[in-house]
């Protein structure tokens, strides 16, 4: 097992890393106590090594592996990828690029959704991790044996889960169909944190304009303290107080007191007064400049039963071709499909609209039904369906 504290031991690992056509990468990290994620051990394998990064390690510069992180010529495997890459994101302004995320891969491959890593080696590799490290504290220093261990374990069966998802998604034609999915991970929106969107993550819990526009205010002001001071969301102010603020919305630290999911005694502080200045705020704008509310699509009995079918029919579809229900579709666009033919989802777009948009649209109008043999579910076409558009060609495949 090898652990890389020093400077040069870490410049020649990764000179050596970069000759290979992949590498597997992980991360262990810490964000209980903090806004952004704290780094504490980068691993990283080619077939001929692995090795463990400390990088916490005393005056160790992670510029030789961020460089290696964005070397185009070398594909960067991950598994469940969004946290690691927001850790690279945040420290060196760069996201590794080409990626390939065994997750997203395996949910391709009829794995089911969202599948832990700790399942693939089981299923791929026939090996059971031992996962007692998973909880250690990887800040304390020295790093036990059995840490690294269990660090090192993440990405050498990532090898061969790599290799064994690539060749499936080869075989069945469907590597296009990460370049989505690995584009969305691999731009920098992805995971920018902008203050003014905070109320975004609250948006289904108002339905008046002058409560969103107390929303946004106080959402914003919480996302602000947070990084600035760079703890959690919650050591702000909680969701649920935030939302009972919003509704309740008192106009002094004496009415905010009173409210029982704000914390005691944050009507006489600092962030009491900083409250009721967003609160003020948000009563001040002209509501003509607030986003439109949507109003609950699942309301309505036409559009709900609209919505229970599409999702049968999406598990029918799922289960046909081997690839996980939830890679094809979310609940939410399944709403939208239900309400609106012409509506912006992935759906109805490239290979989802071939395998289940444009299904989706013909059961919505009559042209499909949906029938029960030998206990599973079928398609029924009762005429012949609307060719689907055409899939655009993508050039870009994963090496």
């Amino acid at each position: 097992m090898t652990v890389v504290t020093k400077n040069a031991d870490l410049a020649a690992a990764c000179r050596r890393l970069a000759t290979h056509p992949f590498v597997t990468v992980d991360t262990e990290f810490l964000r209980e106590t903090t806004f952004w994620p704290k780094v504490c051990v980068i691993q990283i394998a080619s077939d001929d090594e692995a090795l463990a990064i400390d990088a916490l390690a005393p005056d160790l510069d992670l510029t030789p592996f961020f460089e290696l992180m964005g070397n185009s010529a070398v594909v960067k495997v991950f598994h469940a990828a969004r946290q690691d890459l927001e850790i690279i994101w945040k420290s060196a302004g760069l996201i590794p690029s080409p990626i390939f995320d065994t997750q997203v891969a395996a949910m391709v491959c009829g794995f089911g959704d969202q599948v832990a890593y700790g399942e693939l080696v089981q299923t791929i590799c026939k090996v059971s991790l031992d996962k007692s490290s998973r909880f250690t504290d990887w800040a304390r220093r020295p790093l036990s044996d059995a840490q690294v261990t269990y660090a090192i374990a993440d990405v050498t069966y990532l090898r061969d889960i790599y290799r064994a998802l690539k060749r499936q998604l080869e075989s069945t034609g469907r590597i296009a169909w990460l370049v989505d999915e690995m584009r969305t991970l691999t731009s920098p929106a992805t995971y920018e944190q902008h203050p003014e969107s905070a109320w975004e993550r609250f948006r289904s819990r108002v339905r008046k304009p002058r409560d969103l526009a107390v929303l946004m205010e106080l959402a914003r002001w919480r996302e602000e303290e947070a990084q600035s001071r760079d703890v959690p969301r919650s050591r702000i102010l909680k969701d649920d107080a935030l939302i009972e603020v919003v509704l309740a919305a008192p106009r002094s630290p004496e009415a905010l007191g009173e409210l029982r999911a704000v914390p005691r005694g944050m009507d006489k502080s600092r962030a009491g007064l900083d409250v009721i200045a967003a609160i003020e705020r948000g009563l001040a704008r002209d509501p003509k400049t607030l986003p439109k509310i949507e109003r609950d699509r699942r309301n309505g009995a036409a559009c709900g039963a609209t919505v229970e079918l599409l999702k049968v029919l999406l598990r029918q579809v799922a289960d046909a071709h081997g690839v996980a229900a939830k890679m094809i579709a979310t609940v939410d666009e399944l709403e939208a499909l239900a309400g609106d033919d012409d509506a912006d989802v992935a759906i109805l777009k490239g290979w989802r609209r071939d395998l289940f948009g444009a299904k989706a649209l013909e059961l919505k109008h009559g042209l499909l039904a949906l029938t029960v043999e030998n206990g599973k579910v079928v398609m029924l076409e009762w005429q012949k369906a609307p060719v689907p558009d055409d899939v655009p060609i993508i050039d870009h495949v994963l090496a």
